[in-house]
């Protein structure tokens, strides 16, 4: 692991001068890269000469109340700020107390390739391994499949029937676990470090009908995929016709610059909370120097068309992605929506390399000194290679971080015991 002395744009350099692209944006949350607009460091700097810190239940500091009526401003919907934790878990916290003090139901279904936090609820929430240690003793929180599981696939012969047999099964799971017990169903909108799975066409609409039918409640968490990542504002956007009731979101609303995080709802679950206490609290809920770097962040988003920036270079990342995954026999197959991206690896016989929870297996461990020895820095998730650069990376500097990955899987695909692709070479006028 590199010692790092200081970032510059998309790059990370550490201490003996060596540049590195951060080519997931850390843990895909450094969305404006390392080098922050000057507006946001005065604001935050501003903010902690004059008032660094006040208690949530005591006053409200001015810059909660414009950062409060921006976010109710490019919300969709009738979704309203509720809360501003200081993690995503925390936020996520958040929604799960808000679904059970609503609904007064006690259950909370999710997804098992999924993740959404460390903490207690949170780590309950999460489906994947993580959940293992410790956190299985919660009660209340019950795992279901999404049309993604890892080891087999949903029957039918079409796309259509694969989203309608994962709804009936969703559905089935839901009337035996008893519709009246769930307050919520937990989901992200594109699962990020379960491999950027972007739910196929109708589901999100069937969950969302699913929900409405029995009085479930519908939390999104946007916390990797939130303010832009995906070419749209928020992950659920790609979704035509879905509106959450709850929505967490994180890591992008301060471009991680600071802790700071969001709960947000609609507006008739945060008019219940006017006279009936949601219980959550915490020191640092709506902390005034956190607010006044997400404030400046937010705003320095819009005010540059970053989103739009995104969409726009959506085609090139998608592209690069497909060159990428044909040039190399280690990757099965690859994911990409806006500047978010994963490759999936597989053995020579198709077979999955790694398990999440297994020790890294040598061959990895070799991909990831090419990785490093090409210049990139970033999160791995094994079999899943993740790609997310800040959304500020430019086409050149886009191209180049494709370049630099496309030498390092070569490694991976000879560690692995892959034979070379050779495409043919590019025909010239």
């Amino acid at each position: 692991i590199p010692h790092i002395s200081h970032g510059d744009g998309i790059y990370l350099i550490d201490v003996e001068g060596k540049k590195y692209i951060d080519w997931t944006s850390q843990a895909i949350c450094s969305n404006l890269g390392h080098s922050l607009p000057q507006s946001i460091i005065e604001s935050t700097t501003h903010q902690m000469q004059t008032l660094p810190f006040l208690y949530s239940g005591l006053g409200i500091p001015e810059v909660r109340t414009r950062f409060n009526q921006l976010m109710n401003e490019i919300l969709p919907g009738d979704l309203c700020a509720a809360v501003f934790p200081s993690s995503g878990a925390e936020a996520n916290e958040a929604g799960i107390m808000m679904a059970r003090r609503y609904t007064g139901r006690h259950k909370v279904m999710s997804w098992y390739r999924s993740y959404h936090g460390a903490t207690a609820g949170a780590a309950s929430t999460t489906g994947d391994f993580r959940r293992w240690y410790g956190r299985e003793q919660n009660s209340g929180f019950i795992k279901a499949f999404s049309p993604f599981p890892l080891f087999w696939q949903v029957g039918g012969d079409t796309e259509e029937e694969r989203v309608q047999m994962s709804l009936n099964m969703l559905e089935e799971q839901i009337l035996n676990e008893g519709p009246e017990t769930i307050a919520s169903i937990v989901m992200e909108s594109i699962v990020g470090a379960g491999g950027c799975l972007i739910m196929p066409p109708g589901y999100m609409q069937g969950v969302r009908a699913i929900c409405d039918k029995y009085g479930i409640l519908m939390h999104l968490d946007e916390i990797m995929v939130g303010f832009g990542r995906t070419g749209k504002l928020f992950g659920f956007q790609h979704y035509e016709g879905v509106m959450p009731d709850i929505v967490s979101m994180a890591k992008g609303i301060s471009a991680a610059s600071v802790p700071m995080s969001m709960t947000a709802c609609s507006k008739h679950i945060l008019d219940h909370f006017e006279d009936s206490p949601l219980g959550w609290g915490s020191t640092y809920q709506a902390h005034a120097v956190a607010m006044a770097c997400s404030y400046e962040s937010v705003k320095y988003l819009i005010q540059n068309n970053i989103v739009d920036k995104v969409k726009k270079m959506a085609p090139a990342f998608k592209d690069n992605m497909a060159r990428l995954a044909a040039s190399h026999p280690s990757i099965k197959q690859y994911r990409a929506i806006g500047l978010f991206g994963c490759f999936d690896v597989h053995e020579v016989d198709g077979s999955n390399p790694k398990l999440q929870h297994k020790a890294l297996p040598d061959a990895f461990l070799k991909y990831k000194k090419a990785y490093a020895k090409n210049g990139l820095i970033g999160l791995h998730r094994y079999p899943h290679i993740h790609v997310a650069p800040p959304l500020i990376i430019n086409q050149e500097e886009l191209h180049d971080g494709f370049d630099r990955h496309d030498h390092a899987l070569y490694t991976l695909d000879e560690a692995l015991g892959h034979d070379r692709i050779d495409l043919p070479l590019p025909v010239t006028a």
